[in-house]
């Protein structure tokens, strides 16, 4: 079976070098004037070029959102912005606007064009438009089951991409109003407040104190706060339904989240059409616990679902282990560790890397740069550890949040 490519959000460059770290064929980024993620970091002028530059050197895909319903006054702007990207040469546009797609494969021809799911491709007459139009792959809507998405592949020859982890946005597609309405700042031109992530409660007018349930139906959502998109356990299904390639939301995301889940995704594709060991999917489940998520749904590729499995209750967002660090280098079994967090003597740490999955350390000897013996360190030093074989630069060092009670840190033991 085909193994579809695993394509990673790079919200700034730091995001990008941790996707590609971690395995990643592809990476998308984009401008944050021409982006629907307008608040990540994002890039312009040299720093894209510097982007793309990079991820190609490395034999990464690189694709530049430009996926902004645009009005009038934003076409001269994204002129503009193709000139430079006729000289950036990115693998593809990522856009949602008919008009943008007509305008780049007119003036833009040696650019790819992906066609985004904002633009609510869900059978396979719109798919055959835009392959008509000249778009070489389209994202598919969210709204879509497995057994559909298998019947647009029959009918098509343009390539099919799917979200396959990440966060839900309520409306169609994700083409929202309630930040426009509630904030001024239009969710479809890149300046979403998430405001679907506001406590709520839904009440009739004519019930006054009696709340109603929301939930979700086979046509879509209803829900103010779905739970994030987990599709690591179903790969085999999408790809056995002609996907050829699996897309990680997360632009907004930091680096631990693309991390971690990038790690686990490479894991998951690569195991595509072979044997999968005792426990495999479970351990990939709990590393994804790890990070930042508001419990996990398979969304819609399934059709109807109990509203809990689609509904997050909860105050906060789930994540048992915070990041301590990246490893900037390696000397002989010392890593340098550049601190993103507070460290002492004693913490468990675990280590982002290949074979070292749920594997504990407690951190001994601790030098500064002046090889100075310290007890503890801040975020934004560097520090001088030893760690076990198997760590490589740029791993990322994390803690169990539930450690950092003092009785616990006075034992410098890990739980």
């Amino acid at each position: 079976m085909k193994k579809p490519e695993l394509l990673a959000p790079a919200g700034d460059f730091e995001k990008l070098k941790t996707a590609i770290h971690y395995g990643a064929d592809a990476v998308y980024l984009g401008d944050s004037r021409f982006s629907l993620r307008g608040k990540a970091g994002n890039f312009t002028g040299q720093e894209l070029r510097d982007a793309v530059s990079y991820a190609r050197e490395r034999g990464i895909k690189a694709y530049v959102t430009v996926n902004i319903f645009p009005h009038n006054r934003d076409l001269a702007g994204i002129e503009g912005h193709l000139e430079m990207l006729k000289e950036v040469r990115p693998d593809a546009v990522i856009l949602s606007d008919p008009g943008l797609c007509s305008l780049f494969r007119r003036k833009a021809p040696e650019i790819g064009v992906h066609v985004s799911t904002q633009a609510n491709i869900t059978n396979s007459e719109a798919a055959l438009f835009w392959q008509d139009l000249g778009a070489e792959r389209i994202v598919l809507s969210r709204e879509l089951s497995v057994e559909e998405i298998g019947g647009i592949r029959e009918k098509t020859k343009v390539e099919l991409e799917v979200f396959v982890h990440g966060s839900i946005c309520i409306s169609y597609s994700g083409r929202c109003y309630i930040s426009s309405f509630l904030a001024s700042r239009s969710a479809n031109t890149g300046e979403c407040t998430n405001s679907c992530r506001w406590n709520y409660a839904l009440m009739e007018e004519k019930r006054k104190g009696e709340y109603l349930p929301v939930y979700e139906d086979d046509r879509g959502t209803y829900l103010l706060s779905s739970k994030d998109l987990c599709m690591v356990e179903h790969l085999e299904e999408l790809a056995g339904a002609g996907v050829d390639s699996f897309k990680i939301e997360g632009r907004m995301k930091g680096i631990n989240y693309v991390a971690g889940v990038v790690k686990v995704y490479r894991e998951a594709v690569d195991s595509i059409g072979g044997p999968h060991g005792p426990g495999r999917k479970e351990r990939w489940l709990r590393e994804l616990a790890m990070f930042s998520s508001r419990g996990y749904t398979t969304g819609m590729f399934f059709g109807r679902q109990p509203d809990e499995d689609y509904h997050f209750g909860e105050e906060s967002y789930r994540m048992s282990h915070e990041l301590v660090g990246v490893v900037a280098g390696i000397d002989g079994g010392v890593a340098e560790i550049a601190l993103r967090n507070r460290l002492e003597r004693g913490d468990p740490v675990e280590f982002l890397s290949p074979g070292l999955e749920e594997k504990c350390f407690a951190v001994g000897p601790m030098l500064d740069p002046e090889g100075a013996d310290i007890l503890s360190a801040r975020n934004g030093e560097v520090v001088f550890i030893g760690v076990p074989p198997g760590v490589r630069k740029n791993d990322l060092v994390r803690r169990p949040k539930n450690f950092g009670e003092k009785e616990d840190r006075a034992a410098g033991t890990a739980k």
